[in-house]
């Protein structure tokens, strides 16, 4: 809701345009960025990740009754957020899809593919923006936290968030790495959609690399 209130205060009276190479620096009165980055994002996060485990947890389960009689297994760690995004990047073959060179011709310089206009699709820009975090700040090998963040930033930037998310909510592959009693397996996050549909007639112009601008 904070988040909502000071978006929309600042809208701009020109068109909306998306940076994701923003050379704007977080300031200490910029509320709306800040809000974001430390209280809308952490949030998010923290509801995605409820009930969320890998598939090597499952498969403790399943083997529980003769655990005892197999060799010691380090404890599997947890699957962050940011981790359900890339596989679904993975999945949908995206590395493959962006780096196409009719794809990289139409993003370098706005031009249609094919010689016809087309619509992005939610699933086509979130796979740009997957890609994108993942170039960029995985050559500073930014942790998850910084990557979902930055994330979270395009999409609203792209006023696509509750569109990219719905995409990861509709995809039974990853929806199974939840827990039957998880807040996605109980809901199917309509609820949280819904809250977050509020801010999609919002236009947004977020710094997204504010982490790797530290390091430049």
């Amino acid at each position: 809701e904070k988040v909502r209130v000071l978006g929309s205060r600042r809208q701009p009276s020109l068109d909306h345009v998306v940076n994701y190479t923003s050379n704007e620096a977080l300031g200490p009165r910029d509320e709306l960025t800040a809000a974001v980055r430390k209280e809308l994002a952490p949030a998010l996060k923290d509801l995605l990740a409820h009930g969320l485990f890998s598939p090597s947890q499952t498969m403790s389960l399943v083997l529980a009754p003769i655990s005892c009689l197999l060799p010691h297994q380090p404890a599997p760690q947890a699957l962050h957020p940011w981790d359900l995004f890339v596989k679904y990047y993975h999945s949908k073959n995206g590395r493959a899809f962006v780096e196409s060179p009719a794809r990289q011709l139409s993003q370098s310089f706005s031009l249609p593919v094919g010689g016809a206009a087309v619509t992005v699709t939610p699933k086509q820009s979130l796979l740009w923006a997957i890609h994108s975090v993942l170039k960029e700040h995985g050559r500073y090998k930014r942790g998850p936290d910084t990557k979902f963040k930055a994330l979270v930033c395009m999409a609203l930037n792209e006023q696509r968030l509750v569109s990219w998310l719905n995409l990861l909510c509709k995809s039974g592959t990853l929806v199974d790495h939840y827990q039957a009693w998880s807040y996605m397996a109980q809901t199917g996050f309509e609820g949280a959609l819904r809250i977050l549909g509020r801010t999609s007639h919002l236009k947004f112009s977020l710094p997204v690399d504010l982490a790797v601008q530290q390091l430049e």
